[in-house]
């Protein structure tokens, strides 16, 4: 670690005196100074979440393949998959499991002089390389999990990282901001969704005031951005799907159907903490991983019975709601995608609700569109909408949800009727419980990570202002 921080510390001396120095001075050279590492980790981050990415691609082909193969092979690879990324999690990163947002909300609330040593249990690259290794392995299984969340956690892991690189009388920004930061780019980066990545911070990871951290987020969110788009080019995440914007009786149907989707989104993340607070009776090592497989096989019999749409991210489902919906997707793929994401995530690998939430929500407003008769002109409408009111009901966070699937789809036109369903979903996921998901959990990781030796920072690295 010495010769790291040392050959780094060279680094940044070499370009703060031959670069910086000649070109400006005072005030305007120590914002540079300080935005300088998180530049370094931005562009990490863009690479890192672009590998994710094909590494998570790879693992869907190649589970569907196996599948198509042999679907009588799922029985065995399932159950070994999550075995396997359950393993990793709990030998390796315990704090590598699940999403990964919450353990970066609960990195920044413990990201002060006193316990801010904590946060390595939470963000250390220990922890992402687990995260990574444990979600593919889990994604290969069948697993019905996203990359989002996890990239946000590798993003703000990698962020702490460089940040603690710095050398001793460097002017920087406080340990908080940078994990504030490596949150906003880990999302961006992710979805290609600058605008989501910096409503997220404001609405989810944060609660101070923008004007302390504004200018490393938006320039985080752009390199680490323009970073994976460098690699694979301009694209949406979404494609460009036909949206006709009425208004009229179907803005009455569009709040009805934003409603139940908060409501079923809200539910699925009770069932969740449920099923968490359950598993907690498996104690020994042995009984937990008869959990985990007995996990496996439920979503082995889901995928043997149903076919490839009950496993994987769901990404290749909304595509085809979106662009070639001929109206016969089955009316039991919603609680079958359900169940996998339940079983998935309560397995005690490493995966995210991000992506599979929007499938969820896609497919139950397709199902809600077709129920209500909804004009085939109107029913992409529909399904954006039930993504974003079936996240917010997950996550709790309508901004953040509504600007993501403007920016993954680019259709501008339909931004109201998105922030309306964003609206109307929280109002009626509040009925189910007033606190987040991403807030129950947080709590859980702050206590996990204050049981743990909390190591004393250098004496030659002096703390930063929070």
């Amino acid at each position: 670690m010495i010769n790291k921080e040392s050959r780094y510390a060279r680094v940044l001396a070499w370009i703060d005196q031959y670069v910086i120095r000649r070109v400006y001075t005072g005030p305007v050279r120590r914002v540079i100074l300080q935005s300088l590492p998180f530049w370094v980790a931005s562009l990490l981050t863009g690479l890192v979440a672009v590998g994710y990415e094909k590494a998570f691609e790879w693992a869907e082909e190649l589970s569907f393949h196996w599948f198509h193969t042999n679907p009588l092979l799922t029985f065995v690879l399932t159950p070994v998959a999550f075995l396997l990324a359950w393993g990793l999690v709990r030998w390796l990163a315990p704090a590598a499991r699940g999403s990964g947002i919450p353990q970066v909300m609960a990195g920044i609330e413990l990201s002060h002089p006193k316990t801010h040593g904590y946060t390595a249990y939470l963000l250390s690259l220990r922890v992402a390389v687990v995260k990574v290794i444990s979600s593919v392995a889990l994604l290969l299984g069948g697993g019905v999990i996203g990359r989002e969340g996890p990239t946000i956690q590798i993003s703000a892991a990698i962020f702490r990282a460089i940040n603690r690189l710095q050398p001793a009388g460097w002017p920087q920004l406080s340990r908080q901001i940078a994990l504030v930061t490596g949150g906003a780019a880990g999302l961006a980066a992710a979805f290609n969704t600058p605008l989501g990545g910096i409503v997220f911070v404001v609405e989810e990871l944060t609660q101070t005031h923008i004007t302390r951290f504004r200018t490393a987020v938006f320039t985080a969110v752009i390199i680490a951005g323009m970073t994976a788009q460098a690699i694979q080019g301009p694209y949406l995440y979404l494609g460009f799907p036909k949206v006709t914007v009425s208004t009229g009786w179907l803005l009455g149907i569009v709040m009805l159907i934003a409603l139940l989707c908060g409501l079923a989104g809200a539910l699925f993340a009770k069932t969740l903490l449920w099923i968490n607070r359950y598993r907690q009776r498996f104690r020994t090592p042995l009984a937990q991983a008869g959990w985990v497989a007995g996990c496996g096989l439920l979503l082995a019999g889901l995928v043997f019975c149903v076919g490839m749409d009950a496993a994987g991210t769901g990404k290749p489902i909304i595509n085809r709601l979106l662009f070639q919906n001929t109206g016969e997707t089955p009316w039991y793929l919603f609680p079958v995608r359900f169940a996998g994401m339940a079983l998935s995530y309560s397995s005690g690998g490493a995966g995210g609700v991000f992506a599979t939430s929007l499938s969820a929500g896609a497919i139950l407003g397709d199902a809600l569109g077709r129920l209500a008769r909804i004009s085939p002109a109107d029913h992409n409408l529909i399904i954006l909408v039930s993504m974003v009111s079936f996240l917010t009901g997950v996550v709790r966070s309508p901004f953040t949800a509504a600007i993501l699937v403007l920016e993954m789809t680019d259709r501008h036109s339909a931004i109201f009727q998105l922030l309306l369903g964003g609206l109307m979903a929280h109002g009626a996921a509040s009925l189910v419980d007033p606190v987040s998901f991403y807030e129950h959990l947080k709590e859980g990781f702050v206590r996990e990570a204050s049981t743990q030796p909390n190591p004393q920072r250098p004496q030659n690295q002096p703390l930063a202002v929070e």
